[in-house]
């Protein structure tokens, strides 16, 4: 006999603060028991050593976990100056130390600058990306290298917020497949030192950012005070898509987009990827412009989504 699925059929998004020292999946575990939820999955993982915005995907909204994993990310980051690690974290072992530089705002400001805009980065190998089906990180904790080849991302936003005499604290808004750790190693080797992450945040998602977040022990707390009251940190499905064009159906066109039809839509966006909702209340799921201006069913939500 066919197991049987075990929880609720519930849908929304939890925008948890990862605790340090968690894995990401173990942190989707640990919530998704504790809504009982039957289908979850989270939307990029952060390391153990990395807190901040995990965005928890429950039901129905599974289904645009990949635009979330597609969207820019914001993180606030401390690099050790002087000295160079395996991993380019605090996790590694020090394989070279430097002299660190006398510094100043003003040129660790004008070094952070040639980092803003479209840059290339060469993939760690303490990573996930796989070589013939093998993750990097595995291959690397058995003392190979596999050369890499660069990839090009967008640095959109970068600051600095602390400096001292041996360490920086920056905030960075980038693109989808950055490498926080490659970008604090390059900040180092443009100072001369060498660098590497000593504390890693992600303080925003999308159009999520730190304000959203709930923290497991918050949940755990309202648990066991009164687990139906978990309900008030589910987000609706449409919120992760905030910022993308809306277009408003009928009941008649919501009816042909559900038999996968493209309908006309009068004053829709000419292009792109929009965000469906049916008589300006209910979401509906999302969509995308044809070239002869019509509006295509693309990944469509089921009820309570």
């Amino acid at each position: 006999m066919r197991r049987k699925n075990r929880g609720r059929n519930i849908s929304g998004i939890v925008l948890l603060d990862k605790p340090l020292g968690l894995s990401s999946n173990k942190a989707l575990q640990e919530v998704k028991n504790l809504f009982f939820a039957r289908k979850a999955g989270h939307t990029g993982s952060l390391d153990p050593l990395a807190s901040g915005l995990l965005a928890l995907c429950f039901g129905e909204a599974t289904k645009i976990s990949n635009f979330l994993f597609d969207a820019n990310k914001h993180y606030r980051a401390t690099g050790k100056l002087g000295e160079i690690t395996t991993t380019g974290d605090a996790e590694g072992e020090v394989i070279e130390s430097r002299p660190v530089p006398e510094l100043d705002v003003a040129r660790l400001e004008a070094v952070l600058e040639q980092f803003k805009g479209e840059i290339s980065q060469v993939p760690p190998m303490y990573s996930a990306l796989k070589h013939k089906g093998e993750p990097l990180y595995k291959l690397a904790r058995q003392g190979i290298e596999i050369e890499r080849e660069p990839r090009q991302v967008t640095i959109y936003s970068l600051s600095l917020i602390e400096l001292t005499a041996d360490s920086f604290t920056i905030d960075i808004e980038c693109s989808r497949g950055t490498y926080i750790r490659t970008l604090v190693e390059d900040i180092g080797k443009a100072l001369g030192c060498g660098a590497y992450v000593t504390a890693l945040r992600r303080t925003g998602l999308g159009p999520f950012d730190e304000a959203d977040m709930v923290t497991l022990d918050t949940l755990k707390a309202v648990y066991e005070q009164d687990k139906t009251q978990l309900k008030q940190f589910l987000r609706p499905t449409s919120s992760a898509l905030e910022d993308w064009p809306e277009v408003n159906l009928t009941e008649d066109m919501a009816f042909y987009m559900r038999q996968g039809q493209p309908v006309i839509v009068p004053h829709a966006p000419t292009e792109g990827w929009v965000r469906l909702n049916v008589g300006g209340e209910r979401f509906l799921g999302m969509g995308q412009i044809l070239d002869d201006g019509r509006v295509a069913p693309k990944r469509l939500l089921g009820e309570g989504a």
